[in-house]
């Protein structure tokens, strides 16, 4: 059967989920399977956009096809290259914080991080006073709108970036190869299908693989409940720095991850369970920008993570999640961030929350308040979700 490979990658993928270390609840195995859900689709979308003469942007991932600690934040976009080809990327700017691309040399593998070859953000690109702009990417020299691809290039990555949910809008983007402007792809053969259900099984397997592996090396070894300095990006997104962790809560326990609200275009935290995925944020309140956060009158946000809800505006819902990933993101830099400008960690008992917190009373929301808040964070993800 020509699907035959796709579904003996999914029986493999299924072994994948059922083995993972970390699961020890009926729930880590629930989400286990919703996450394999999630890929299946995702990898027979990455295999069917595999087109690198007639290439277009697909969505990487998104609320249903997570991978990577996915910022609840942004949009992510992709599309394949050859490295000896000419591509032209034509768009509008939108109104989002932040505009990102970055050239990688391949997918990620179970052992290694794709190189990048480039990265750089919209501030490098001539925006035309309606929002317009072109760049060309290619095997040539580099000059001012052309961007030089190096031999091993295989794939453009785009990031759109959202700080205020409610206000801003998306862009629009695309990419056509230059010689293959006017002209139409080949007509469908068995042989190609045959190879995109072989090339989704292994990209199915792959991206299990990786971002279970991930982890390891980047976050639990380091101590939990605590969170690094601000450092780079791993990956060589240069105008980006983060600061990340794991934690580990009971119930009556509640983590205050204090922060100074930075001078970056783009401030974001999120939690993220231990698929490597972010928490449901379009229902929960799991992830916050600072532009949605309150901010107290010294210029610090502190955020309260807890599995009970202290009424607080900066509350971080866990879900049920006792254990998980945190992550703070800032974008757009131009500065090198600093240690000073990283988040400090305390965990306290619930009950302590009002005595610890110093502007507690300020941060106080109703019930009512916090369901206006939960539907505008639906409303804003639907209209994002539909461009």
């Amino acid at each position: 059967m020509l699907t035959e490979p796709f579904a003996e990658a999914i029986a493999a993928a299924e072994q994948i989920i059922t083995g993972a270390p970390h699961i020890r609840t009926e729930q880590d195995l629930v989400e286990g399977y919703d996450y394999l859900a999630g890929s299946i689709r995702a990898a027979l979308q990455m295999a069917w956009a595999y087109e690198r003469d007639f290439p277009f942007f697909v969505q990487s991932t998104g609320p249903y096809t997570k991978m990577g600690l996915d910022n609840p934040d942004t949009l992510y976009f992709h599309s394949y290259l050859r490295p000896d080809a000419e591509y032209v990327v034509t768009g509008k700017r939108g109104s989002t914080r932040d505009l990102s691309f970055q050239v990688l040399n391949g997918d990620y593998s179970p052992v290694d991080v794709p190189d990048s070859l480039t990265a750089f953000d919209d501030r490098s690109v001539d925006i035309a006073a309606d929002g317009s702009y072109e760049i060309r990417f290619g095997p040539g020299e580099a000059r001012p709108g052309y961007v030089h691809l190096a031999p091993d290039s295989a794939m453009l990555v785009v990031r759109e970036v959202y700080s205020d949910w409610a206000t801003e809008k998306p862009g629009t983007i695309r990419i056509q190869r230059v010689d293959r402007i006017g002209d139409a792809p080949p007509p469908l053969t068995e042989d190609l299908l045959t190879k995109r259900y072989g090339v989704a099984g292994k990209m199915l397997i792959s991206r299990l693989n990786t971002f279970l592996a991930f982890p390891k090396w980047f976050y639990l070894n380091l101590p939990v409940n605590t969170m690094t300095e601000p450092r780079s990006t791993p990956g060589g997104l240069t105008t980006q720095f983060s600061s990340a962790g794991h934690y580990e809560l009971a119930d009556d326990q509640a983590m205050i991850i204090t922060v100074p609200k930075s001078d970056a275009p783009y401030q974001g935290f999120q939690l993220g369970s231990m698929w490597y995925l972010s928490l449901d944020y379009i229902n929960h309140q799991t992830s916050l920008t600072a532009d949605q956060a309150h901010v107290d009158p010294d210029g610090m946000i502190r955020l309260v993570v807890s599995e009970t809800d202290p009424g607080l505006a900066n509350w971080i819902e866990r879900t049920g999640h006792a254990r998980g990933y945190v992550q703070f993101r800032w974008q757009r830099l131009a500065r090198e961030m600093k240690p000073e400008d990283g988040p400090t960690v305390e965990v306290v008992p619930v009950g302590e929350l009002a005595r610890r917190l110093p502007y507690h009373e300020q941060q106080r929301v109703t019930p009512e308040e916090w369901r206006a808040r939960i539907a505008a964070r639906q409303i804003a993800v639907a209209e994002r979700m539909l461009g």
